[in-house]
């Protein structure tokens, strides 16, 4: 089975595919790559400075180890995302600010959505706006705005809407529908088109690591 190793270097990303690896090799400098792995749409993307080492492995695993870092994110999923229903396992451990979950976009009008399920030692809030309660669990609903930064569009001021998880788990089932509702019930509308959609591990100004599977929903 091959996978997809991608040294980044000052100036740019050389990337080099080998048999036998498994590795997204430690950066430098800025990532931003993005591609398919074992069925599944991936995200890597870190900023300088501090080192992170993404490894794919089979099926919808990841794993993550992180050091430094100024901010990164990294996860497998869809490279359109929407309602769906997605089980996952997981083992994240963190020293700082960082947080696994469901992360996505979409444009018109352009908006991140994060439905946090981990967390290390901070978790992440903002305008309060309610609560629903799905998943096994309750959540808290908020709602934040990027001021000119990065986005899938380039550098661009938008809104990001937020499910929290009130108690932290490793593994569940995820119904991605049922936050959507939750959001437009608060006036928080996603919008039409949707891009990509992972299970992602997100840091901050931190070190850790994250052990993350999308595991097949097992029916009937």
């Amino acid at each position: 089975m091959n996978k997809i190793s991608v040294r980044l270097l000052l100036g740019g990303a050389l990337v080099v595919a080998l048999a036998a690896t498994a590795a997204i090799l430690p950066g430098t400098a800025h990532a931003d790559t993005t591609g398919t792995h074992n069925g599944y749409f991936y995200v890597y993307r870190k900023d300088a400075p501090g080192t992170a080492t993404l490894t794919l492995g089979a099926g919808g695993r990841y794993t993550i180890q992180w050091s430094g870092i100024n901010s990164l994110i990294a996860g497998k999923g869809w490279s359109t995302g929407g309602r769906r229903m997605v089980s996952y396992y997981s083992t994240f451990n963190t020293t700082g600010n960082a947080y696994v979950g469901i992360n996505g976009w979409t444009t018109n009008p352009l908006v991140e959505y994060n439905i946090v399920e981990n967390w290390g030692t901070y978790r992440p809030r903002g305008t309060f706006l309610g609560m629903v309660t799905t998943d096994g669990g309750t959540y808290e609903v908020y709602r934040t705005q990027r001021v000119n930064q990065p986005s899938i569009q380039g550098i661009a001021t938008y809104y990001q809407y937020w499910s929290v998880r009130t108690a932290k788990r490793t593994l569940g089932t995820i119904n991605t529908g049922n936050h959507f509702d939750a959001w437009a019930s608060y006036g928080l509308n996603l919008g039409t088109t949707h891009n990509y959609m992972i299970l992602a591990t997100t840091a901050f100004q931190s070190s850790g690591s994250a052990d993350v599977t999308i595991a097949p929903i097992l029916c009937c």
